[in-house]
């Protein structure tokens, strides 16, 4: 709704005199979104008294402004609104300025405020918790620009999926739950594509129980593929591994990575790891090193070798898993490498 033809308008200058007088680097706007300070009308003091009203200093105005400047073309009416909205997940307004702070786009967004409206109150009727919900507001705020009844529609599409592979009525909520605050972006699907890439597992010979477990352990990011990319990955992996159909979904049981990464990402993965000198063999045995990028297998491999410990000839099971579990793992390699040699006939000390 705003011009973004820069050339034949001016700037206005009151309320560039209005940043100024706020402290605001007005060159970084004038960079990175001039076309605001080119509209007619803008809210600036009013906008910093309403940040001010709740909490924010001026340095955090100031800093608020260079990030989204858009927000000073919003009314007073429209961000009391926000206000009003979001407190309603928010334990207090220092908590909401400091959300305001961190991700102003997001809290300045106020097109869909209906829709927001309307979304958090079915999440809290769901069954969401209200620091789950601020999360969402800041981190995936699109979710909330849906209209209530598609976002409905996909939880009722995971529910009666849920239910139509086995899980049970009394674990269902906690399930849906769990998967919706691992990841909110299920709800920016279409109740169509959930179902064909459901459906594909079970063509794949997935067991409904199979087929629920690859969902809890994909956190729901399968609903994010689709059936062509699924195929060409498990087919890329079955002709590396040169296994049957049956070792290979045992596989893809055992690190599903193989079914959500990309050929070309698998490819990379396994290449950096063959140049390391490991064998297909050993990835074979512990598949789950292909959810690592090349980098960290490079980096790992490198503090290992520094113990003397050969990763060619040893399990990759050193290598895997988050980074603080290669902590735990590498503090044992180190541990035992520096424990000294047990003497039998030393004394032994013990302390009271």
């Amino acid at each position: 709704s705003y011009t973004t033809d820069t050339k034949s308008r001016e700037e206005n200058k009151k309320t560039i005199e209005s940043l100024y007088s706020l402290s605001v680097d007005v060159k970084k706007i004038r960079r990175l979104k001039e076309w605001v300070l080119l509209q007619d009308v803008a809210y600036v003091k009013e906008t910093a008294g309403i940040l001010q009203e709740m909490g924010a200093d001026g340095t955090a105005v100031a800093s608020i402004l260079e990030r989204c400047p858009e927000a000073i073309l919003r009314s007073p009416a429209e961000i009391n609104s926000q206000r009003a909205l979001w407190q309603l997940v928010c334990q207090n307004e220092k908590q909401l300025i400091k959300l305001i702070e961190q991700f102003p786009e997001s809290f300045f967004t106020t097109k869909y405020h209906q829709n927001q409206k309307a979304n958090i109150m079915f999440f809290q009727e769901l069954g969401l918790k209200n620091n789950i919900i601020t999360r969402f507001l800041t981190s995936a705020p699109n979710i909330f620009y849906n209209p209530v009844e598609k976002n409905k529609n996909v939880i009722e599409t995971l529910q009666r999926n849920y239910l139509n592979l086995g899980g049970s009525e009394a674990n269902m909520k906690i399930w849906i739950l769990k998967l919706l605050s691992q990841n909110p972006f299920i709800l920016l699907n279409t109740s169509t594509a959930i179902q064909e890439n459901l459906e594909f597992l079970q063509k794949n010979d997935f067991t409904d129980h199979e087929v629920l477990q690859l969902l809890s352990k994909l956190k729901g990011f399968i609903f994010q593929l689709s059936s062509t990319t699924m195929q060409k990955s498990m087919l890329f992996s079955k002709n590396v591994f040169k296994c049957s159909d049956q070792e290979l979904k045992q596989l893809v049981l055992k690190c599903p990575a193989l079914l959500y990464y990309s050929v070309p990402v698998l490819e990379e993965r396994l290449e950096g790891l063959l140049k390391e000198g490991i064998s297909v063999a050993q990835i074979r045995e512990t598949p789950m090193v292909l959810e690592l990028t090349t980098q960290i297998v490079q980096y790992r491999i490198k503090k290992l070798s520094a113990l003397g410990y050969d990763i060619k000839s040893g399990s990759l099971e050193s290598l895997n898993g988050t980074k603080k579990d290669f902590e735990v793992a590498y503090g044992k390699i180190q541990s035992k490498k520096e424990r000294p040699i047990f003497n039998p006939v030393a004394p032994i000390q013990i302390e009271d």
